[in-house]
């Protein structure tokens, strides 16, 4: 069986830093791109970061030269370091392992950003 827990977190003000962290079990994180996503509230899911197979990172405009994503590996980790943090980062945030067709997803860490 598949999980994802995320941890990490938390209520900061504006200008913090929050690091994120997603332990995978039942997955070989190697064979996935694993991912962050958020969820604010009254919006759709949308990408953060992503690690993809060979090791392309992607990484949402809105938060590129802020926020840095990260994998180990050999823990089955992979962890999303947030700088700078804006209101706007304020979300539930998401990891998640996809290799088509099969799509995992942790249950979600709850980001608060105040100004």
């Amino acid at each position: 069986q598949v999980q994802l827990v995320e941890s990490g977190g938390g209520s900061v003000q504006t200008g913090g830093s929050l690091r994120l962290s997603c332990a995978g079990s039942g997955i070989d994180f190697l064979l996935y791109d694993m991912g962050w996503y958020r969820q604010a509230p009254g919006k759709q899911r949308e990408l953060v970061a992503r690690v993809e197979s060979g090791d392309s990172i992607n990484y949402a405009d809105s938060v590129k030269g802020r926020f840095i994503i990260s994998t180990d590996n050999a823990k089955n980790t992979v962890h999303l370091q947030m700088n700078s943090l804006r209101p706007e980062d304020t979300a539930v945030y998401f990891c998640n392992a996809r290799r088509s067709p099969l799509d995992f997803w942790g249950q979600g860490t709850q980001v608060t950003v105040s100004s």
